[in-house]
């Protein structure tokens, strides 16, 4: 009997708690609502078949506000990822504490940085081989975050638990996917995280993911790297991968663009781990010019991919293409 006294008065106190934060006044009309989008196009020519093709490859749309000074929450669609529709995010956020917030419905994983995967931030036409072959980016489930400073030092925290079926798709689960993420320093200046994934999807689908980050990023220039190590709990299906990629932002002043960027990356992906080297390499320049103040954002890119195949992967199967050396062509705008 103490221990239900207990729990209520403890859902009274946060009930009281959220009740006060909502009557403050802090200058603000609630609720907020802001639209944002992104739109990727692409051109590209296998240089080793001649073969060419147009696509739409992202086409996001999505929209973000405040219901009050502690809650929010976030909706985004892809109307044509690849020529499919998906809902991409569809989640609440609480914030009982400056600093702390806890996710629920369908967010990212604590696995994967946005310049990796998100359209509106890479560097590159394509994602490097970590945000493509691994696992997908969202699921269902509810996640924290708490970041605050250790003295000057930034430093943020990552939980989660997941559904282990990757999006829209809300299973009765045994066993459910969990994770988290360390990460110390900024955005802006040096930045380090850690980060490990279990993903129970099933028992020929069981997987254990792990990696680390390090990135260092200025004024106009910014250099990452990442490495991943995929372990399968069921079978030999391994993956492991890394990149480094840099690049650096000249301002210009014309009648169409505000800056050129080029941009370098290396990353390579192995299944063999009993063997030496790197099933497949690849070297990605790229150049492009930007529309608008905000660095990596809305831009024109030219990028050369550069393969060098030194065992054939399953992942590549699809078509002749995929592990193909190319020339892209991509328009991006953001908003």
């Amino acid at each position: 009997m103490r221990r239900v006294h207990l729990l209520s008065f403890i859902l009274f106190y946060l009930f009281c708690s959220f009740a006060s934060f909502a009557q403050e006044s802090d200058g603000v009309s609630y609720p907020t609502f802001k639209i944002d989008g992104s739109l990727k196009n692409k051109f590209e020519v296998d240089t080793e078949s001649g073969m060419s093709r147009f696509s739409v490859r992202n086409a996001r749309l999505g929209a973000k506000g405040n219901i009050n000074s502690f809650a929010s929450y976030r909706v985004q669609v892809d109307l044509s990822n690849e020529g499919k529709f998906n809902v991409l995010d569809l989640s609440a956020i609480l914030e009982p504490i400056d600093g702390f917030t806890v996710t629920f419905g369908q967010t990212s994983i604590p696995l994967f940085n946005g310049y990796i995967v998100g359209p509106a931030e890479m560097i590159f036409a394509n994602r490097a081989f970590i945000g493509k072959y691994f696992l997908g980016t969202r699921d269902l489930g509810v996640l924290g975050k708490y970041a605050f400073k250790a003295g000057a030092l930034p430093v943020s925290i990552e939980a989660g638990a997941f559904n282990a079926n990757t999006i829209n798709n809300p299973a009765w689960r045994g066993d459910l996917a969990y994770g988290g993420r360390l990460g110390l320093g900024s955005m802006k200046g040096l930045r380090f995280t850690a980060k490990t994934y279990s993903y129970p999807n099933s028992d020929d689908n069981n997987f254990l993911f792990y990696g680390a980050d390090l990135r260092y990023e200025a004024q106009n220039w910014k250099v990452e790297t990442e490495v991943m190590k995929k372990e399968s709990k069921s079978d030999n299906n391994d993956l492991l991968s890394w990149y480094v990629q840099s690049a650096y932002s000249f301002p210009i002043k014309t009648k169409i663009f505000d800056f050129f960027i080029p941009a370098v990356r290396w990353d390579a992906i192995d299944e063999r781990s009993n063997v030496s080297g790197f099933d497949v390499n690849r070297l990605t320049t790229g150049l492009g010019f930007g529309f608008n103040e905000k660095n990596f954002s809305s831009i024109l890119r030219f990028d050369y991919e550069w393969y060098m195949v030194n065992h054939d992967m399953l992942i590549f199967a699809e078509n002749n293409a995929m592990d193909a050396s190319k020339f892209i062509v991509e328009l991006v705008i953001s908003f």
